[in-house]
């Protein structure tokens, strides 16, 4: 770990954004140049104390996932996030395989909406998500292990399926199967896409049943039903935006202007994630 310059890099980028970059109101009176130290800890989820001990060369050395987060807040490319690592003395993630980093195009489109939103990779795991998408279906980035994968809560935890009516669970369920198919048959080395396709055929004889139908779909946009436990049901239309990485995508939820669910998504901005956070 090369205390020095990981202290000086992280300086330097903090300095180089500003508040709008990141989807942050700019407010009266700064005297920082770029993003404060809080900030940058907040949009890193860590503490402010242990951002700052970083930017002064002490400290506990962080690890690849506050990394990986850093790299995230800092809204670095590739080369940038490559070179963090090396400095925390890390192998970096491979470039074009599935990792936590999301591409700043990506980050910069969801800092500018107002509608839910979150980057997930191809296998259903949700990297970021904006408020509004929290408000709508509970934080999706905390989970540990295959459970990261919504592929595999859907078919192992019922409370999963709680967010959408029940008559739409098969649809979902072969939409979910045919999508995990086109990835799997992607790349056959695909270690991590052949280990939750295997962990799902022995938990889940739903997935197994489904998996053995061979289908295969990668759906770019979609209708879905979400079942909101404040505002009801809403009917959402899911637009798919994928990035130069292919591992990654962008889903964003809208409502047709003038309808009810776009008036039960502002009420939806208004009440927040109160009911999950309860």
């Amino acid at each position: 770990m090369n205390r020095e310059d990981l202290a000086d890099f992280l300086r330097r980028r903090r300095e180089d954004l500003r508040p709008d970059d990141v989807g942050l109101p700019a407010g009266r009176r700064r005297r920082t140049a770029g993003l404060r130290r809080e900030e940058v800890a907040q949009l890193a989820n860590m503490s402010t104390d242990f951002y700052a001990r970083i930017e002064q060369r002490r400290g506990s050395r962080p690890s690849e996932a506050t990394v990986a987060a850093l790299a995230r807040a800092l809204r670095l490319t590739l080369d940038e996030r490559d070179h963090l690592f090396h400095l925390a003395g890390y192998e970096p993630p491979a470039r074009g395989i599935r990792s936590d980093h999301v591409s700043p195009p990506l980050l910069r489109i969801l800092d500018h909406l107002d509608a839910p939103a979150q980057v997930t990779s191809d296998l259903a795991v949700t990297l970021v998500q904006n408020e509004m998408a929290v408000a709508l279906l509970g934080v999706q980035t905390e989970f540990e292990g295959p459970r990261r994968s919504l592929f595999y809560r859907w078919f192992t935890e019922a409370e999963e399926r709680e967010h959408y009516p029940p008559e739409d669970h098969d649809e979902h369920s072969r939409t979910y199967v045919a999508s995990l198919r086109a990835v799997y048959g992607r790349d056959s080395g695909d270690a991590e896409a052949r280990e939750l396709v295997e962990l799902l055929r022995t938990e889940s004889p739903e997935f197994a049943r489904l998996w053995d139908q061979h289908e295969v779909a990668v759906r770019r946009d979609t209708h879905k039903r979400v079942v909101h436990p404040t505002v009801g049901t809403l009917e959402l239309d899911c637009q798919i935006l994928t990035a130069e990485n292919n591992t990654e995508r962008m889903i964003v939820f809208t409502a047709a202007p003038g309808s009810e669910d776009a008036e039960k998504l502002k009420l939806l901005a208004v009440v927040g994630n109160q009911t999950f956070s309860s």
